[in-house]
């Protein structure tokens, strides 16, 4: 039987020398491919400096990852632009593109559908189905550059799936795209969000790559939190912030933590109390968000400018999010796995 092709897009430059070499071409060669990779090609024939023998042998030893752009939606409030992506597979997957003053960056995608459960969110509606390779990641922030036409000069991992459960291929894409070779994205520049899964959080506390943890907290107490998000049942509210604790003391990098502003359900001054302690104990920034309509959900938005005078009155350091991409259900909590229609 044929030996499976390998994905040529995940392979870090040092890997990719050693699988030229095993073609028997020169080492230099993996440079130039890297180059092209990072460009953005469709198939092995646009790679024009490199001889065909050498471009028959890639095709016939490894695939590239180029999604299919199904659909291009464009914000007629902001910009924004979401694009909805066909992988190889099939299966289909949602990155945006968001513009500020200070750059363009993307949110992107780290598995086809979620399964954590977050009552709040639709990319959690239609299950899961797999976790994308870091190919597929580096795939999305590549060609959304290059489809809207603007330079990506930030990425957040906060759009359909939990990165900390796809751990060893978002860490795979983070070296891809933070290499001088390629994309060349800091790691200061990127944001990974997780839902709270503590064994994650102590792993990129010992690899302390100096990117931004934004945690999707959502409620301060352990019986409120549970009813939002599932995943409380595993790690509880006080597990949480003792990995919060333990993370910052290690990397010194202060922590967002995202809290969707729910009507009579996070909101009371009780709350604001708790999030006041939990904030102190963790160094931490507190990142308001309006809670964005969800089809099918009963969830009212809470009043996010009387609540953030409240946490502030209390000390803590508070910002409401920017709500970029609503009208085209780009904004928080919006995305979701689904086919074109």
């Amino acid at each position: 039987m044929q030996d499976e092709k390998r994905e040529i897009n995940s392979l870090l430059p040092e890997e990719l020398e050693e699988a030229v070499k095993a073609l028997g071409e020169p080492a230099y060669r993996a440079k130039q491919i890297f180059t092209w990779l990072t460009r953005g090609v469709g198939s092995f024939s646009e790679m024009s400096n490199l001889s065909r023998p050498l471009r028959e042998k890639l095709e016939q030893s490894f695939t590239l990852v180029k999604p299919e752009v199904l659909r291009r939606q464009v914000s007629q409030q902001d910009g924004t632009v979401k694009y909805l992506w066909r992988l190889a597979d099939g299966n289909a997957v949602e990155s945006v593109v968001m513009r500020y003053s200070y750059g363009n960056t993307v949110c992107i995608s780290s598995q086809v559908g979620c399964r954590q459960g977050c009552i709040f969110c639709a990319s959690t509606g239609l299950g899961f189905i797999r976790n994308l390779t870091a190919g597929e990641m580096l795939a999305e922030v590549l060609w959304s550059g290059l489809d809207s036409g603007v330079p990506i000069t930030g990425i957040v991992l906060m759009g359909i799936g939990e990165p900390l459960e796809n751990y060893d291929n978002v860490r795979r894409f983070l070296q891809l795209v933070n290499h001088p070779a390629g994309l060349n994205i800091g790691m200061r520049h990127i944001s990974l969000s997780t839902c709270g899964l503590v064994p994650g959080i102590n792993r990129l506390a010992e690899e302390n790559l100096q990117l931004t943890l934004s945690i999707s907290l959502h409620a301060p107490d352990q019986e409120t939190r549970v009813k939002l998000m599932p995943i409380a049942r595993r790690y509880d509210v006080e597990a949480l912030v003792d990995a919060c604790e333990d993370y910052f003391r290690r990397t010194q990098r202060r922590i967002s933590f995202e809290y969707a502003l729910i009507q009579g359900v996070n909101d009371s001054d009780a709350q604001a109390q708790a999030l006041s302690r939990l904030m102190k104990r963790t160094h931490g920034h507190l990142n308001l968000i309006p809670l964005n309509r969800v089809e099918g959900s009963p969830l009212i938005p809470g009043d996010t400018r009387a609540f953030s005078k409240k946490l502030s009155d209390l000390g803590v350091n508070v910002t409401v999010r920017r709500r970029l991409g609503a009208d085209i259900e780009a904004a928080c909590g919006q995305l979701r796995r689904k086919e074109a229609t």
